[in-house]
């Protein structure tokens, strides 16, 4: 039996192919911003995973620094040595930075940390040159794509660093590049004031006082055997901080400060999908107008409805299966170029290929309610 789809498209392949090519970059884009999801998702977990800590305590009444300011005395992680079922406690601070760039500053999130400390952020397995901290102060570990290497050197406040190592993959929960600095450091650089808010402060009258030492969060493992959940709540009982496992951080960092971003890239995906399906009912719609005339032929010499509505049919889910094919090549071949990680994988693709049969299903209607009621005398009328 002949392939009345096969046929028609054959006639005009070349502009089939370029359709489906346009439509195909909608159904890319759509793959684009599941991937920014996606990847979003991985950012957030980055830093969270390096740094392993089964507690996060920070200021009272907070969610932690990577939702809102948080400050906590450095020295409470000395008194969480002494909770029983704690096994290694460190202070952590998190700010972001201007890093001077060649044509315009570099914006990074500074993770300060004690670098004799039992607790180290830095990933080994990220670390592609250099090497992690060695000194208190004046060294810093970057992220590769800073453009900076092993040995350079820049101004950061008042003081020269020196990069001793530099990390691949490193991001913050919003997507900014990671460097890490000793604590001490990052206190100077994120408690101290400059010398002229010092000396505007003495002009003021405004007594200079010792302030103590500040952290953002103390991290806490826990050892074995003990509850995670027991321990948490005897921290909050007895020193009263906020107290966050492993797991609540990471819903902090996932839904509270994902959400509204993840629900703002839902809605714009409906929408291509949505204008997806659109365009392809109007190039179906289309190409049966074009064929008006043959179709009213087919009807007259006894051609049954049904075959030339299964035409329709394979005619918008080939374009759609043609137009999901490109779009796949056009975002694998551009996902790489975006400035935030766009990660892309198969059940999404399998997903939006199920929602590309569907609308390719429902764009087809248009065209065979077309079909239904072509009149078979308008064949004779030419």
């Amino acid at each position: 039996m002949i392939n009345l789809a096969q046929k028609d498209i054959a006639h005009s392949l070349g502009k089939f192919l370029v359709t489906a090519m346009g439509v195909g970059m909608l159904f890319g884009i759509v793959l684009i911003m599941i991937g920014v999801y996606r990847g979003m998702m991985v950012d957030a977990e980055i830093l969270l995973n390096d740094i392993n800590a089964d507690l996060w305590i920070v200021q009272e009444d907070t969610l932690g620094p990577f939702a809102e300011a948080s400050r906590v005395h450095e020295d409470l992680k000395d008194t969480l040595r002494a909770f029983e079922g704690i096994d290694k406690s460190e202070a952590l601070t998190f700010q972001n930075l201007q890093l001077p760039g060649e044509t315009k500053p570099i914006r990074v999130t500074a993770v300060g940390f004690d670098v004799f400390g039992k607790i180290n952020p830095i990933n080994p397995g990220r670390l592609v040159a250099g090497e992690p901290l060695t000194k208190e102060h004046y060294q810093i570990v970057v992220s590769e794509k800073t453009g900076y290497k092993v040995d350079d050197t820049f101004k950061l406040g008042r003081d020269i660093y020196r990069v001793a190592g530099v990390t691949r993959d490193t991001v913050s929960s919003g997507g900014d590049l990671l460097v890490y600095i000793s604590l001490k450091d990052a206190q100077n650089l994120q408690f101290l004031y400059s010398n002229a808010r010092i000396r505007s402060d003495r002009a003021r009258g405004i007594s200079e006082t010792k302030e103590a030492k500040m952290a953002n969060a103390v991290v806490a493992t826990v050892r074995a055997g003990y509850d995670i959940d027991d321990v948490a709540n005897k921290i909050k009982q007895w020193k009263h901080e906020s107290v966050y496992t492993r797991t609540e951080q990471k819903a902090i960092l996932t839904k509270n400060l994902i959400e509204r971003s993840s629900k703002q890239i839902g809605l714009f995906t409906a929408i291509l999908v949505v204008v997806s399906t659109i365009i392809i009912a109007l190039i179906i719609y289309t190409m049966t107008l074009e064929k008006m005339k043959e179709i009213s032929i087919m009807k007259l010499i006894g051609i049954p409805n049904s075959m030339i509505i299964k035409m329709i049919v394979q005619e918008t889910l080939i374009l759609g299966i043609l137009a999901f094919i490109f779009g796949n090549l056009f975002s694998h071949l551009i996902y790489d170029n975006f400035p935030k990680r766009v990660v892309l994988e198969i059940p999404d693709a399998w997903m939006l290929f199920g929602v590309v049969i569907a609308a390719s299903v429902l764009s087809s209607f248009i065209g065979i309610a077309k079909v239904i009621h072509a009149d078979p005398a308008a064949a004779i009328g030419g």
